[in-house]
């Protein structure tokens, strides 16, 4: 869970300090404090905040006037007022300038969590929102879809066929392999090709959250839940969803998922309504599904409404052909971007890169990439310029390691967060990389972008 970014300005330090006391059992949320408006104008302008929580009246100066400011910082800011003298006329004037909500003193702890609280999850919302249409306004590029081995050959073959059709697809494949690319192909060759492509990565939203965010919910139908959203099936009417690591579903959730397909309707979380949807859809696992259909984690029913037609991304280690090209087009991709020069993979390393196994696919091997745009010296890659772990790796042929952590890995995303200073939307911009995967990793090895701020 990203961790949201408080500021709280009162002239009052007890005040400080019970806002803080309130709001330290929230989790995900960093809390910073300031007694003056100029204080509190100076961390905008210089640091980035999620949430701003004002007095109305802070020694001479307007809570309103700071509200202004932090808007035009960053129209994106939540901000909460707070005043021991309430009137109509402030409150009236705080919410025109788009305050989130008006607090009025003294108030109960619980209060102040609960407001701050649905603020938070109205702020996470907007974000994967704003993630998603990024998503769907991308322009469409098959460019990193490279090879002329046999088995991308037969791969885009299918892909030829199938996306004539409207059949849902199941596609399986290693982290890595590229599963995405070949749902955004079937979509961008199909009859939808004008409407949706909805990405939904069901590992990386919380269990507890997946359902409201598939099938959206009315207003009350939970917690907080002040108002109705449509879910992302609907959002994909008339287009293509894609459901990537849908062996995350959990079996209540399967049952749900299985009676839309089904019907191609259903209700939002709390309602009564059905809603009828004409989309596609393609599903992707880097599972098994026979093995987990038979330790009883996944339904085969629904199994069999998934795997209309069943494709399968071959692993980097079987079709290592194409690993020059590849590694060529991202080094030449990411120097472009990075306003680098262009460099020439050497004989010595290219012999490495060949023998190494790639348990993370094309994913890793554009980690490497960017690992040498950054680190290596030259126009030339030379054998030592390659991560340390590939060069091991490169030389054992012991079974089971293909999975292991990669630990280059790590030291790339920390040099990365370094150089950005914990900006992790920065991160995001230079590796490439979706949000739920930075994030995803960032899990993965312990990392928080707070601790590179300083």
């Amino acid at each position: 869970m990203k961790i949201l970014r408080l500021l709280v300005v009162d002239d009052e330090p007890d005040m400080l300090e019970v806002c803080r006391e309130a709001l330290s059992r929230l989790s995900g949320l960093s809390i910073e404090t300031a007694g003056r408006v100029d204080q509190a104008q100076e961390r905008l302008r210089a640091e980035p905040f999620d949430l701003l929580i004002t007095d109305l009246r802070v020694h001479d100066a307007s809570g309103l006037d700071l509200l202004r400011q932090a808007k035009q910082v960053d129209p994106g800011i939540v901000v909460i007022l707070i005043t021991g003298y309430p009137t109509v006329d402030s409150a009236v004037e705080s919410l025109k300038l788009g305050a989130y909500d008006y607090v009025v003193k003294p108030f109960a702890p619980d209060q102040l969590r609960a407001t701050v609280s649905r603020a938070l999850d109205q702020k996470r919302l907007r974000d994967e929102h704003r993630f998603l249409a990024r998503q769907l306004s991308r322009d469409y590029r098959t460019a990193e879809f490279i090879g002329t081995s046999a088995p991308m050959v037969r791969l885009f073959e299918q892909i030829a066929v199938v996306g004539s059709t409207d059949a849902d697809v199941l596609v399986l494949g290693e982290t890595g392999t590229g599963k995405e690319l070949v749902a955004r192909n079937i979509h961008a060759r199909s009859a939808r090709a004008g409407g949706k492509f909805v990405p939904i990565d069901c590992g990386a939203i919380p269990e507890a959250l997946l359902e409201a965010e598939l099938f959206g919910h009315e207003r009350g139908a939970y917690t907080d839940a002040r108002t109705s959203s449509p879910g992302l099936m609907e959002f994909a009417d008339k287009g293509t969803l894609f459901l990537d690591e849908v062996c995350e579903f959990q079996l209540p959730l399967q049952a749900k998922l299985l009676r839309a397909l089904q019907e191609r309707q259903f209700r939002r979380l709390g309602g009564r309504e059905l809603i009828a949807v004409d989309l596609r859809l393609v599903a992707a696992t880097n599972r098994n599904p026979d093995e987990e259909i038979a330790a009883r984690r996944f339904r085969q029913d629904l199994f069999y409404r998934l795997a209309a037609v069943t494709l399968r991304v071959p692993p980097l280690r079987e079709r290592s052909e194409d690993l020059p090209v590849l590694l060529d087009h991202f080094l030449r991709r990411y120097a472009q971007e990075w306003n680098r020069e262009p460099k020439q993979v050497g004989a010595d390393a290219m012999e490495i890169v060949l023998a190494y196994p790639w348990p993370g696919n094309v994913r890793e091997l554009q980690n490497v990439a960017k690992h040498l745009v950054t680190f290596a010296p030259g126009d030339s890659v030379r054998a030592e310029d390659l991560p340390e772990e590939l060069v091991e790796k490169s030389r054992r042929t012991e079974p089971g390691f293909y999975f292991e952590r990669s630990l280059w890995e790590e030291q790339f995303l920390r040099a990365l967060l370094q150089r950005t200073k914990g900006d992790p939307t920065e991160c995001m911009r230079q590796a490439q990389l979706p949000r739920a995967t930075f994030y995803r990793l960032l899990k993965q090895y312990g990392l928080r972008p707070e601790q590179f701020r300083s």
